[in-house]
């Protein structure tokens, strides 16, 4: 497989950090239909920290993509959540390392105090919950780009109600 885009510094690796709803909204678009694995998640609750190393659809160079008649693009990247105090879910087994999700948004739900409830949001009706004191969170990408196996960008059809 070749390595794709970032060539002659044309392009560089996501690096932004979410401390508000709207920022967090920016990171949640970028984070759709990215993949990962249970094993890949780390809780440190000394450190009030859960990460995730996920690999994502590039929503930023799909145009492009489109436009040159080249493949779409995935990347590795880390998803950091800090000042998390307690984590849960539904939806994922913590026992199976093995397991793959697939993330579909970050949600923030506030509560009276100033801190809240950030949802992962997982296809299939699962999510990751974590009581945060605030919103602060990370998306680094880690590797070069690479093409993505699927050939199609990812959608997701509206159910009829």
């Amino acid at each position: 497989m070749v390595d794709a885009r970032y060539a002659d510094g044309a392009e560089n690796p996501v690096r932004l950090r979410a401390e508000n709803t709207e920022d967090l909204a920016v990171i949640s678009a970028l984070i759709q239909d990215a993949v990962g694995q249970n094993g890949e998640t780390s809780w440190q609750p000394s450190k009030h920290r859960f990460a995730l190393l996920i690999n994502r659809f590039r929503w930023e160079d799909k145009d492009a993509a489109e436009a040159q008649g080249r493949p779409f693009e995935r990347v590795q990247s880390t998803l950091v959540i800090e000042s998390a105090l307690k984590v849960g879910g539904e939806g994922l087994d913590p026992a199976d390392k093995e397991q793959i999700f697939a993330l579909l948004a970050l949600e923030f739900a506030p509560a009276e105090d100033g801190t809240g409830t950030l949802s992962l949001i997982l296809q299939g009706d699962g999510a990751i919950h974590l009581e945060v004191e605030c919103i602060d969170v990370t998306l680094t990408d880690v590797s070069r780009p690479y093409l993505a196996r699927a050939k199609q960008v990812p959608h997701h059809p509206i159910a009829d109600a």
